[in-house]
């Protein structure tokens, strides 16, 4: 398909409302999916460019563009913005609220009226983050993890950005509660557990942790916000409190919670491998169950965090063993992505790109991981730099990565039009690159001894740090031209058909975009797994 006019324009021409109101009080998922996806990467934006401020006032020993009070709200802010509003809800609630419904079959989800809600809570979560910087007494200081007893005792505006965490992660419950009773509801005839595309198991096993873990993260910053308010005393000390216990209350939520974050991650990547290697996935019932795996074993591991806050040994023994368990779900991951790529017809298109570098990079992250969770070498790098590196080979360079192939993967159905291939190879190019200096440099000065979070350091640590923001610089680059390339594609791109990629799962069977209704008057019958290629062909665009 060649021509240059996009005369079907799908659900975003069929709503019973017009204008706004149409999109703000739309039950429609792939609407909400589309208003997640702006709201998420515009704070993604937002996040970067004081990601790019921290590595500039870094760049040299001494103050440089900002103060010590700036730069501690600067870090903070960056990671309740890049934790709460982007990894969280990044590929769960866009890519999970755009694609999830169709993969099995169904015209929505299970409950439209609280999963347009759910947004609404996001919205206003983002909104109070973002008024706590410029309101009360000072922007929050106190870093994304709130730590006591700083955050109970500081006067910045600690408490407003807590709540606004607060109804974040009550968002994301909702989406959680939605994702698991429209699996098991709504399944189309024929969509039977083991024709699941490997993205809907992932949601899956998300939506799990997202019910029953994200609750003790509202209770403990409701906890933080009554300490504050009214001096509870639950974590003073001097009042018979404990400050430990919110560490533990703390990462029990915290450390499931970045399997909530990489879990989508690694669907995305299941859906992207098998189409660009046109093989089936290798291993589907060990990739399924392996997710499952990852979600129960995360739950378990929460106190390696706090190696040096002081437990007894027989505690660090069975956290350091816990931890090691994660590794073996999460490395049958990556050892079925290598098998399906092994003797693959590849085809290195730009979402193809970023799921390798997603393996790449989270097998360098996860690998970090296993130091960390080793006490013996946890105890010499707890709150350095590499902490920050091996978080961000995770967080970014897992989940963000396959973020972007998400995006370079799925908007072509969602908006029925196609970007440049060639800009975008580069800027994956730029990106690649750019991420690994900066935080192979950031883990290298760590190993060396530099402590996280500090606004000074010494003159040896100099020369890491100055790779580190040039690497820094090259990251922007290639996500300015990502972003540019993928909004002109919107606009302007060549028109795409059904299927571009030739995939074989249920949302490439609609036009693109999809209309309202999913699939017109008559419900899908399944009849074939989610990666059976035979006898599907890519439409030209």
């Amino acid at each position: 398909m060649t021509q240059s006019t996009l005369t079907y324009n799908g659900f975003y021409s069929e709503s019973p409302r017009p204008g706004i109101l149409g999109w703000l009080l739309s039950t429609d998922h792939k609407r909400i999916g589309i208003m997640y996806l702006c709201c998420i990467t515009t704070m993604f934006i937002v996040g970067a460019c004081l990601g790019i401020a921290i590595r500039l006032e870094l760049i040299a020993p001494g103050p440089t563009i900002m103060g010590p009070q700036t730069y501690n709200a600067t870090f903070t802010v960056h990671g309740i913005i890049m934790i709460f509003m982007f990894i969280i809800p990044s590929v769960p609630a866009a890519f999970g609220n755009l694609v999830l419904p169709i993969q099995i079959g169904a015209r929505d989800v299970s409950f439209p009226k609280v999963n347009l809600i759910s947004w609404y809570c996001y919205v206003i979560g983002a909104v109070l983050a973002l008024f706590s910087i410029f309101t009360g007494t000072g922007a929050p200081d106190t870093g994304w993890t709130f730590y006591v007893p700083f955050s109970t005792h500081t006067n910045t505006n600690v408490s407003l950005a807590a709540f606004a965490a607060f109804m974040l992660g009550f968002s994301s419950i909702l989406t959680g509660i939605n994702f698991v009773t429209t699996i098991h509801r709504l399944r189309a005839k024929g969509m039977t557990w083991g024709r699941l595309p490997m993205f809907v198991w992932t949601l899956y096993a998300t939506a799990w942790i997202q019910v029953l873990a994200t609750p003790m993260l509202g209770i403990t910053l409701v906890l933080v916000i009554l300490e504050r308010t009214f001096g509870a005393g639950l974590f003073d000390a001097a009042r018979g409190g404990d400050p430990i216990m919110f560490q533990h209350l703390f990462w029990i939520y915290s450390h499931p919670a970045v399997y909530i974050m990489i879990l989508p991650g690694m669907g995305v990547i299941s859906e992207v491998i098998p189409v660009f290697a046109r093989k089936p996935l290798f291993g589907y019932w060990a990739m399924a169950f392996s997710s499952l795996a990852i979600a129960f074993a995360g739950s378990l591991v929460w106190a390696h965090h706090m190696y040096a806050s002081g437990m007894s040994d027989f505690a660090i023994l069975v956290f350091s063993f816990l931890t090691f368990i994660v590794a073996i779900p999460s490395a049958i991951k990556v050892f079925n992505w290598v098998s399906t790529l092994y003797k693959g017809s590849i085809e290195l298109a730009p979402p193809m790109l970023y799921a390798l570098s997603f393996i790449f990079n989270f097998s360098i992250g996860g690998l970090g991981g296993l130091a960390l969770g080793a006490a013996a070498s946890d105890i010499h790098l707890t709150d350095t730099t590499f902490v920050v590196g091996h978080f961000h080979y995770t967080m970014f360079g897992g989940l963000g990565f396959a973020f972007f192939a998400a995006l370079h993967y799925w908007l072509p159905k969602f908006t029925g039009r196609m970007y440049n291939h060639k800009i975008a190879v580069i800027a994956w190019a730029l990106l690649f690159v750019g991420f690994n200096v900066t935080y192979m440099a950031m883990q290298a000065v760590g190993i060396q001894g530099m402590p996280r979070r500090y606004y000074d350091y010494l003159p040896e640590f100099f020369p890491l740090n100055l790779v580190s923001t040039i690497g820094s610089w090259v990251l922007a680059i290639g996500l300015i031209m990502m972003f540019v390339n993928l909004w002109q594609g919107m606009r302007k791109g060549p028109v795409v058909g059904k299927n571009p990629w030739g995939a074989a799962t249920l949302e490439w069977t609609v036009p693109s975009p999809p209309p309202m209704d999913n699939f017109g008057p008559d419900d899908p019958v399944v009849t074939r797994g989610p990666y059976e290629f035979k006898g599907v062909v890519a439409d030209e665009y």
